[in-house]
């Protein structure tokens, strides 16, 4: 059925449900047994196998390269089905999706060829560039250095979100002459030690745990200065939980629904002989669909936004470009608070539709609040508001980037006034 037909509302373009369809029979497949994987801690290596197979993966990339050339709120609108199936497998391929963008963007002719060629052969891309404990806030601890004219790599990373499941690693370093960049290393190089130690209560399936890089050769072509990387990449990012936020919201509905459907016992002071026919219990259920439905016509919305600071990449006016960046990343935390609120108070709530069972583990219910609540704590939603607000009064940009260390020095204190 369309999502139409499901009252989800018209995809992003008119050719979205021919784009949607070729996936849809892989999300039913992955939607399976996800309650399964979540409560047996099994990784999604199958339901990722099945994507690349698929060609998931390359979606994003110019049919002439092997791809679809979906838009930005195609991928959003697809993210959001698979997040309904199974929100960790989404939240896995994150930065794959993210280096794929970053690769659209990039002028570098040789370096596009080389990962459309990888991409369109199936290869994915992992993530290792938080540093957990007492890393620096300006610089990154993991170093690439030259030694004997051999790049090494070295260094060790947390939150490594879907290397395991990957082709390669994107990696956060400091360079021989203190400059951020980017490298690319392969999961299987010698001296790579990826953990599956991600001890988070939500996502928990996402791999994102330690990544240890030891006297890692490093091809020079695989460097990249961090300054040249797409700009709108932390609205992207953003872009891409609120989107996976959105598919949790129709995963609550459509299990809160089905759970309400079968339930046959009742209390005495109902309002009908079975919950299906209570009033009040359906209007919990219909708010639930409602959030659902708010929140990805949000997520899209936001995407139009990220479009645009795409195309503008490419139209040769600097300012417009800027310009374009700066309303995605406003776009996208204008969306963030509201979005998080809408499903996580759906992932409460929904229990008011159930009886005590509904608590039960093998129905790994709980596991709709936990993971709306760790993707909502990767970009911190409290400083979006601010950042929102003194945009709309002063009108300050917001910053395209963001790290999360600690400072080199505590600020000095000024005296109060």
């Amino acid at each position: 059925m369309s999502q139409i037909d499901l009252a989800w509302g018209a995809g992003p373009s008119a050719r979205y449900e021919t784009l949607a369809e070729r996936f849809r029979p892989i999300f039913a497949r992955i939607a399976e047994r996800a309650v399964e994987r979540e409560l047996t801690r099994e990784l999604a290596f199958e339901p990722i196998k099945w994507l690349r197979e698929a060609g998931f993966g390359a979606v994003r990339l110019p049919e002439e390269a092997g791809g679809l050339g979906a838009t930005l709120p195609e991928l959003a609108n697809l993210l959001i089905e698979l997040s309904e199936a199974d929100s960790n497998v989404t939240q896995a391929l994150r930065v794959h999706f993210g280096l794929t963008e970053d690769v659209l963007n990039s002028r570098d002719t040789e370096r596009r060829e080389r990962w459309f060629a990888r991409i369109a052969a199936g290869e994915y891309a992992g993530s290792a560039w938080t540093e957990a404990g007492s890393a620096a806030l300006q610089a990154f601890g993991t170093r690439l250095t030259e030694v004997d004219g051999t790049l090494r790599l070295n260094g060790v990373k947390y939150y490594t979100t879907g290397s395991l499941y990957a082709s390669w690693i994107d990696v956060g370093a400091t360079g021989p002459q203190g400059e951020e960049l980017s490298v690319f290393v392969r999961t299987d190089a010698p001296g790579v030690e990826i953990v599956d130690d991600w001890d988070g209560f939500g996502q928990i399936l996402s791999v994102s745990g330690t990544t240890t890089f030891a006297d890692v050769a490093v091809a020079r072509e695989e460097v990249v200065l961090d300054t040249e990387r797409f700009r709108y990449g932390a609205a992207f990012y953003q872009l891409y939980h609120l989107a996976t936020i959105a598919g949790i919201g129709r995963a609550i509905t459509r299990e809160v629904a089905r759970a309400v459907a079968a339930r046959n016992r009742t209390y005495t002071h109902a309002n009908g002989p079975r919950s299906a026919q209570d009033p009040q219990v359906l209007a919990v259920v219909g708010r639930a669909r409602g959030a659902a439905y708010s929140a990805a016509a949000i997520a899209l919305q936001a995407a139009g936004s990220l479009q645009r600071a795409f195309e503008a990449h490419f139209n040769g006016d600097e300012a417009a470009e800027e310009r374009a960046n700066a309303i995605a990343e406003l776009e996208t935390a204008q969306a963030q608070t509201v979005v998080t609120n809408l499903i996580l108070d759906a992932s409460t709530t929904l229990f008011d539709a159930l009886g005590a069972s509904a608590t039960r583990k093998p129905l790994a219910l709980d596991r709709h609040w936990r993971n709306v609540r760790t993707l909502s704590s990767h970009n911190p939603r409290i400083y979006k508001d601010r950042i929102v607000g003194d945009f709309a009064v002063n009108g300050t940009l917001p910053p395209y980037q963001w790290r999360i260390g600690t400072p080199a020095a505590e600020p000095a204190r000024q005296a109060a006034e």
